[in-house]
Formats: C-alpha cells, sequence, structure tokens
C-alpha cells in the first residue's frame, strides 16, 4: 500500500545529467578499467530500462557488471547538496557527476527517499523507482584519491540512491522531478545504507513489497535474523 497523493511536492530538478567520459585505469579495484568517470551533457539524452546490450541512460556505460548496472541500478543519483557538503570537507571542487551519478539533483532528498518511491522526471514519460543505496567500494576510493574514503563516504551517511526505470523518455539538466508515489513502510536510502539501525517493524513490511530489489532484501532479512537471536 502506498501514499499516492500524499507526498512531498516541494520542487527539485536535475541540475546535470551525467554519462561516462572515458574510461579511466582502475587504480583500486579489481579491473583493468572503471566507467566512473561521468560529466554532464548538453541536451536530451534518453533514458530507459537497463537490459543485455545497454544501461539506463544512453551512451552511458558500465564496465564491473558483476557489482553494477542491471534493471535495479539503471540509474545513479547523488544530492547536489551533499556533494557541495563533500566539497567544503575535502576542501575541492566537486563537478556534477565526479561521485560516478547519472543524475545530479537539487532539492529533493535523496538519502529519504523511501525504497520503492517513484520519481517522475521531466514530461516525456520517465518514472524511476529508488532501489537501493550505492555502497561505496576500492574503485571509488581510487578514483577520489582521498585517505580512507570508504570508511568517511560510509560514516557520513549519503550514499546517493540507484533506480530502476519504470517508464521510458528522454532526460536533460534543468527537467523537474516529482515525487510521485512513497510506500507506506517508511525505510529509507539512509535507513538501508545503515541497516542496523533500521527499525525492525519497517524491514518487516518492506522486505514484503513487490520488486524488492534482491539484495536489498537478502541483507534485511539476514539482518532481521540476527536480531532474533
Amino acid at each position: 500500500m502506498t501514499t499516492e497523493g500524499t507526498v512531498d511536492r516541494r520542487t527539485a530538478r536535475v541540475i546535470s545529467l551525467n554519462v561516462v567520459h572515458a574510461l579511466v585505469p582502475d587504480l583500486r579495484g579489481d579491473l583493468d578499467q572503471t566507467a566512473i568517470d561521468k560529466r554532464g551533457v548538453e541536451g536530451r539524452v534518453l533514458v530507459r530500462p537497463a537490459g543485455v546490450g545497454g544501461v539506463g541512460v544512453e551512451g552511458d556505460r558500465v564496465v564491473d557488471t558483476r557489482h553494477h548496472g542491471g534493471p535495479d541500478q539503471a540509474v545513479y543519483a547523488y544530492a547536489v547538496e551533499d556533494l557541495r557538503w563533500w566539497a567544503g570537507e575535502l576542501s575541492r571542487a566537486l563537478e556534477p557527476g565526479i561521485f560516478g551519478e547519472n543524475l545530479t539533483t537539487e532539492g529533493l532528498d535523496v538519502t529519504g527517499a523511501v525504497i520503492g518511491e517513484r520519481w517522475r522526471v521531466g514530461d516525456s514519460g520517465v518514472v524511476l523507482e529508488v532501489t537501493c543505496p550505492r555502497i561505496p567500494c576500492t574503485t571509488f576510493q581510487g578514483w577520489l584519491d582521498e585517505p580512507h574514503w570508504v570508511k568517511r563516504f560510509t560514516e557520513h551517511g549519503a550514499p546517493g540512491a540507484y533506480l530502476r526505470v519504470v517508464g521510458q523518455g528522454d532526460v536533460g539538466a534543468g527537467d523537474e522531478i516529482e515525487v510521485v508515489d512513497r510506500p507506506e513502510h517508511g525505510m529509507t536510502i539512509g535507513d538501508v545504507f545503515v541497516i542496523r539501525r533500521a527499525p525492525e517493524d519497517g524491514l518487516l513490511r518492506m522486505i514484503d513489497m513487490p520488486g524488492l530489489n534482491a539484495e536489498l532484501a537478502r541483507v534485511a532479512r539476514k539482518d532481521l535474523a540476527t536480531r532474533a537471536r
């Protein structure tokens, strides 16, 4: 059951649509190269469900297909407000796309997004569904070249959100984002990123949700089982 019609109607927008600029050496990860170097593009770009032979955002690329991509990670969104916080923390300029995100958003609480909530982006038919948080990895650390980056990123608790594509269309910078549906279980990206702090009743409601990301469901069930011991 959802709370459609009673969700947050604040104005939010895409400030940058980002795709891979170039493959770069994977300095700390397991692969020779990574597609984490994403940069803003002009104009409008097709966004479609990810599947065999394609990713969610046209012109993008996924190299580490073992850990990234697929229908539940078709698009990655990160809030510019969190990017600005990190720019201050790290004392360096951080341009949209530098965290490997496809959508750099403004005015949207990405960490507070509820698992399963849906965003309408622009007016071409694009609808995205929040699936799970981004888990930082050594590739990310090598790319940012910041000491103890995985630990610091995790402790700050603003991981950004992966999304599946429910309705396809084209997206461009400046498109408004509207939260059109929000499940009542209430489990947010921030809650499940630090799952040991998530309330048990919310996790129980969440794992019964149709279409829940399989890995997130597995982690939630494991956490619930640990608490029951």
